[in-house]
Order: C-alpha cells, then structure tokens, then sequence
C-alpha cells in the first residue's frame, strides 16, 4: 500500500500536478504548489461541489468572507481560548509531536525513543498583526475554517437574500492552522482550502437534517467515481464530539496510510449563533413569519477539504495494468480512472506527426474543441508515448489526426479506460464528445 502512495506522489510531481513549494530553497515542509494539471483539478473539484451544494438546490446560497476577520470573531467562538493540540517533545531527537499521534505504548516516530516532555497545549491559528504598529492591539488570525464567516454575516445574508428556514449558506475558501504534525503528501498541511456549508434549521429538525447530509455528502463521492468499497461513515463518541456539536460523523477514505477522514458532517447546536449573539450584542435570532416564533437555529455542517478530496480522487484512480502493444507485446500501463467531469483534460488533439500538411489539420480541430472542453494538443514523441501520457493524467479521449484525415476528413477517437478506438467525421466530433463529457 505504501508503494500506491510513493507511486501517487511521484506521478503528481512528474507531471505538474503538485509539488514541493520553494523547492530551489530547499523547500517549505507541508507547502505544495499546483501546477497546470493540478490548478484544473482543484478547479474541478470546487465546481463539482459547488454544482451539487448550490447551484443544482433552491436553499443554498453562496458566500465569500474575509479571510481576515476581528479577532472578537475567533474570541468569541472558542478558537483564541481552545483550539489547540497536545505538543511534546521527544527528549532524545526533539522532534515535536501531536501527543494523541503517538502509538501506545508511547514510541518517538522519529528515532524510537520513549521519554517525552509533558504535555501542553498548542494553539494552531497563525497571529499576525494589522497596520503599522505591532501591539496586542493589532493582533488579529489566518482564519482557521471558513465557518465563522457564515455565522456572522447570517443575519445578512438571510435576508438579503428572502431565504426561509430550512437554508444554507456554503463557501469555498481558505484556511490556516499551525498544524505540529502534518504530512502525508497534500493531506495534512498549514495551508489549505475548504469547500463548508452551514445548513440552518429549525430547532427540532436538526437530526433529521444530519442524517441527510451525511447520507447525501457520502453520496457524492460515490457519484464522482470513488469506489464505495474504500468509503465509511463512522460516528463520533460521545467523548470525542467537538465542544459545539451534538452529533458529528465523519465520511472516511481508506488511504494507504489507514482509514482517514476526507469531510466531517457535524450538528453544531445554536453554539457558533448563540456565541456571536452574546458577544457582539446583536439579534441572531430568526423570524418564522408563518407560525409567529422567532428562535436561533440550529446548524448542521458539513465540511470538506479540497485538497483531501483531490488526494482522495488520485489514490482512488490510480490504475496499473499490462497493456498490448503495436508490435503484439505488452508493457505496464499507468493512468488515472478519473470521473469525467474531475479530469483535468477532456481531450488530447495528438497529429500523428508534425508533417507540415497535419499540423493545420489538427490545429483546426483543437480550434473546435478547445471553446467547449479544457483540452490539451500534443505533437511531441510517438503516438503511443503521447496516448500513455495522456493516460497518465486521465485524460478521458485523445483524437488523433493521420494522414487519411486530410483525404477523408475523419479522425480517430480513442477512449482512456478500454482503449477503444473509433473513427468518425470531424463534423461529428462535437456531439460524440458532448454525449460523453
């Protein structure tokens, strides 16, 4: 398993989809960058969130808070007094850990010692400060989760937008937390972006609505291709629940370094509107016109990471087979089985060569595509090194271009998982492909 991991990482890096930041420095731990193919993921990713969260729903509304918000924001919820990890220090290597990381019987992860530090708790926001003079003032955090910026404009946001309760107000955005023990390639890292809905409810309804986002959350995953087999629910313990939640459960992928959570589905009470009230002094409260009640809701969660989801969607995809080759041979085939809309091309324009007389052919059927799809044209090294690349990254179809193309006006179409070819009118090209895409 672990090899399925090195063989991920590689290729992510191998072919631009992410890799080390400042990596001519030396690198920064747990920083990645994402390159052109990884930009589209990512991309696709959000889009296939926000496509199933907001746009396909009628009580789903959009928003985009500040990152930097007043740190009475985070006073108030909890995040300045408790969020924080246990730390110790390995008193052999000193190298820092997540005291609930460590194997029982406590073991060093790093060089196997056993005497450790006590104890302390560590919190995880980055301080910064505003302005020109840095006093306690100006202390001000990184947000930590994108969830604050929903609970404090809700007022706002409700009724500029007439929704009435049962709604929710989801965002894309990112977070930061002064992780001690991050890792795992692009799971675990100080710098990452969430995809969070708060779905308001009446008081009373709230578990019925959890059960249904975390039966409609697991349900797309599976709709995006992920093998059901390798995806879990797993209810929290009454002694593991958050402060602020009365049920949470957690939708977890079987990584190769163990069962791990991808998106944690949580009913947050009225904790998060109630605090907020209380603080900043203003009503939170809602008005239910129909039954002349006004209450504060409650608030189901779920909440996802879009860098954990694209990890999740690379393992889950990976794919090695023998593969037969021009010559009645085979060879090893690596690629991506990635679900279509998640693909970072949906279709490679590959001339077989670049005679002069192909290239404005194929150029012109890029010309075509390219409006409709993120699509990729590929002259370089043979068709078979160009169709296993395209593979690789899970390009769904290439269309080759040959020479008969310029007599017949027809081209090649080959699909990436059953390598299935088809010859067809580049007039017709556009429709198969939208049938497909």
């Amino acid at each position: 398993m672990a090899d399925l991991m090195e063989a991920v990482t590689s290729l992510a890096k191998r072919r631009g989809i992410a890799f080390q930041s400042s990596e001519i420095y030396g690198g920064l731990r747990s920083s990645w960058d994402y390159g052109p193919l990884g930009v589209e993921l990512r991309r696709n990713v959000r889009s296939a969130w926000w496509r199933s969260m907001v746009q396909l729903r009628d009580d789903v509304v959009g928003l985009e808070a500040a990152i930097i918000m007043s740190s009475r924001v985070w006073e108030a919820s909890g995040h300045v007094g408790g969020f924080s990890d246990p730390l110790v220090e390995c008193l052999s290597c000193h190298q820092r850990f997540r005291e609930d990381h460590l194997p029982d019987p406590r073991k060093c992860l790093n060089c196997g010692g056993a005497d450790f530090t006590d104890s302390r708790h560590f919190n995880l926001m980055f301080k910064t400060h505003m302005g020109p003079v840095e006093d306690d003032a100006s202390v001000t955090f990184l947000r930590p989760e994108t969830a604050q910026g929903m609970f404090v404009d809700f007022a706002t946001v409700q009724q500029t937008s007439r929704k009435k309760i049962p709604f929710g107000i989801a965002q894309i955005g990112k977070s930061f937390r002064n992780e001690i023990t991050p890792g795992n390639f692009i799971f675990r890292t100080r710098e990452f972006e969430q995809m969070e809905m708060e779905f308001f409810v009446k008081p009373g309804t709230d578990d019925e609505w959890f059960e249904y986002w975390v039966n409609a959350r697991l349900q797309w995953y599976v709709d995006l291709g992920i093998r059901k087999e390798k995806l879990r629910l797993r209810a929290h313990e009454a002694d593991e629940l958050a402060h602020y939640a009365k049920a949470a459960s957690d939708i977890e992928y079987e990584f190769p370094f163990g069962w791990q959570e991808v998106e944690g589905i949580a009913n947050r009470t009225d904790f998060d509107l109630a605090a907020h009230q209380e603080a900043s002094g203003e009503d939170l409260t809602y008005f239910d016109q129909e039954n002349d009640e006004r209450y504060l809701p409650y608030v189901v969660e779920p909440a996802a990471g879009v860098d954990r989801v694209v990890l999740t969607t690379l393992i889950d995809a990976y794919r090695e087979e023998e593969a037969p080759t021009a010559k009645g041979g085979t060879e090893k085939r690596s690629y991506l089985a990635l679900h279509k809309d998640l693909a970072p091309m949906k279709v490679a324009i590959l001339p077989l060569s670049r005679n002069d007389q192909l290239v404005p052919t194929a150029r012109a059927v890029h010309d075509l595509v390219k409006p409709r799809w993120m699509s990729d044209y590929d002259d370089a090294g043979s068709i078979g090194r160009r169709y296993r690349r395209q593979d690789e990254v899970g390009t769904p179809f290439c269309v080759t271009v040959d020479f008969d193309s310029l007599e017949d006006r027809q081209v090649t179409v080959r699909e990436r998982d059953s390598m299935t070819q088809e010859r067809m009118p580049v007039d017709t090209l556009v429709a198969y492909l939208s049938e497909r895409l």
